[in-house]
């Protein structure tokens, strides 16, 4: 009879673990090797018997006592590689001869009769599946009630019903329950996450809970200062030019930007951008020149 590393079998390195390391690690192999997912694999089928014969003597107390002191003898400091598969095993044998060691003939029996989707196994959770939508600032800001479809591991289409919360952050998770991929042995399915994707425009730009935006000028309303309205994400707000602005300088609105998520909001900061007529009147014309030559003013020069 073959000695068989139970440990190992479940990709342990000792038996210094608890009782839910081993179940977690019997869950990681049983996905990898179960039979549904290696369809007409023989050795990942031989391999599943004996990762469940080995998680059916390590889950239990007293078959772990007995099999640890065969372990310690067997395995010593040498840690040598066992051999998994018994050659003169009955193929119709759900569990090996050294699995009957440590459950009776009659327990045995009983588990030949399983099938492979066995209730003795424990329920393994689904896998969680992530995607990601694109929304824009105005629908993250105000919130909104969207459907999306999504193609399933079965590749069919499916529509969910998502509401996204106002004020949501850029790349912030929803998370359907339920609605990721299915669990085995009777475990809960996964989740679905759905990711947040914010995309700036050309109205605003989404720093943190601080809005960028463009405020437009004429020469003469930078030239000698002004009020303006400037249009923000939920109102407009009359801003004050100071005479002599130039292009690229900034005006910081406190308040007016994204919400923070705790009832207060960040700031709204407008760069300036002076805009030059295209086409002038004969009057507008004529008044440009005449400031051509009246005025000193040289942008070039370093003292302006």
């Amino acid at each position: 009879m073959i000695f068989k590393d139970y440990y190992k079998i479940l990709g342990l390195e000792t038996n210094k673990i608890t009782t839910d390391e081993i179940k977690q690690a019997y869950r990681e192999q049983a996905k990898k090797y179960h039979p549904d997912v290696n369809v007409g694999n023989r050795l990942s089928e031989e391999r599943f018997k004996d990762i469940n014969e080995a998680y059916r003597v390590l889950s239990d107390a007293t078959a772990r006592r007995k099999y640890d002191r065969m372990w310690v003898s067997r395995i010593g400091n040498r840690r040598k590689k066992q051999v998994y598969e018994e050659s003169k095993r009955n193929k119709n044998d759900v569990f090996s001869d050294f699995f009957h060691m440590f459950f009776g003939e009659e327990e045995n029996k009983e588990e030949e009769s399983t099938t492979k989707k066995s209730k003795k196994n424990p329920p393994i959770k689904g896998e969680n599946i992530e995607t990601a939508i694109s929304i824009s600032i105005e629908e993250a800001f105000y919130g909104l009630n969207k459907k999306i479809s999504l193609r399933t591991v079965d590749g069919k289409m499916k529509t969910f019903d998502i509401k996204v919360p106002a004020g949501i952050r850029n790349n912030e998770k929803i998370r359907l329950i339920g609605q990721g991929k299915a669990g085995q042995f009777g475990g809960k399915n996964g989740d679905l996450f759905i990711k947040i994707q914010i995309e700036p425009n050309s109205k605003f730009e989404l720093v943190g809970y601080d809005l960028y935006t463009h405020l437009n000028l004429t020469p003469w309303e930078a030239a000698l200062g002004t009020r303006v309205n400037l249009e923000g994400i939920d109102d407009t707000v009359s801003v004050y030019i100071p005479a002599g602005i130039e292009s690229g300088e900034k005006l910081r609105i406190p308040g007016k930007g994204y919400k923070d998520g705790k009832g207060g909001r960040g700031d709204l900061t407008a760069t300036i951008k002076i805009m030059v007529p295209k086409q002038l009147t004969d009057e507008e014309k004529e008044l440009y020149e005449k400031l051509k030559e009246i005025s000193n003013f040289n942008p070039r020069t370093k003292n302006k």
